[in-house]
């Protein structure tokens, strides 16, 4: 005779198998939230871990180029750094028009970047070193809009840049000596008396190297700011001085005597 199995169950006290099964379900739970954790890619340890792999990848990007804002802010500093690339217009296109014009803040964050329609008619869009095509003129801005935009962002602000009174000349806009940090003319960047490029100061004072072929004014602005902001302390100071001196030179000016009239 074949033996039959018994089911060990029946002869168990039921109190001992309510809690059996009891333990069984809460041993099933557990092994799986376990399993649930490690398998959903959404949890917060995961995230927390890509949120550190992603903050590794951009601070080993900045190491090789100190030029990528290490930074997300993209709010209006303070300070904004603008750069503008030319157009050729007028009969033979030698007459420079503004073509684009961007503004980085402190941290080196886009916050203004357009194409500018000229008032007048291009005649050399100047490719080989402004970057700008024909067909950047089809999604380009009116000068005037452009130029209202960028008076309202750089009001009340320190404007850095290089060269700037070409950017300003070309925008048809003034800004205050006092807020500007032009890295062509900063003192301790000068070299012999005379204003270097901007190519050749990044290259000495930041190891990048830039402007190989098309410029591109979010590199440029990006790399007058890191200039700025390496020097600032120094820089501030030195403004300071100046702006102090002048002062007590207008307090030394005699006061031009008023004729008495007879």
């Amino acid at each position: 005779m074949a033996t039959k199995l018994k089911n060990p169950s029946k002869n168990l006290n039921p109190n001992w198998t309510q809690l059996h099964e009891k333990l069984k379900s809460n041993g099933s739970k557990n092994h799986f939230s376990k399993h649930s954790t490690k398998s959903n890619p959404d949890t917060p340890t995961s995230i927390l871990g890509k949120r550190k792999e992603r903050s590794n990848e951009e601070s080993q990007a900045s190491k090789l180029n100190p030029l990528i804002p290490i930074s997300s802010d993209c709010s209006l500093t303070d300070v904004l750094a603008m750069d503008c690339e030319m157009v050729g217009v007028g009969l033979l296109g030698n007459k420079s028009a503004l073509g684009r014009v961007t503004l980085v803040n402190k941290w080196g964050n886009v916050v203004y970047d357009e194409h500018v329609r000229p008032v007048e008619y291009v005649v050399n869009f100047r490719t080989e070193i402004s970057g700008i095509r024909p067909r950047d003129m089809k999604k380009a801005i009116n000068f005037n809009v452009v130029q209202k935009k960028v008076a309202d962002m750089i009001n009340g602000r320190i404007l850095v840049g290089h060269a700037l009174h070409n950017d300003l000349k070309a925008l048809l806009l003034t800004h205050p000596k006092k807020d500007i940090r032009d890295s062509s003319q900063y003192a301790p960047f000068l070299q012999e008396g005379r204003s270097r490029s901007l190519k050749n100061l990044v290259a000495e004072f930041l190891s990048v190297d830039i402007q190989n072929g098309e410029h591109c004014p979010v590199e440029d602005a990006r790399a007058a700011m890191l200039l700025y902001q390496k020097n600032r302390k120094q820089w501030e100071r030195s403004v300071k001085d100046i702006l102090r001196l002048k002062e007590k030179q207008k307090k030394r000016k005699p006061k031009k005597k008023v004729k008495e009239t007879a």
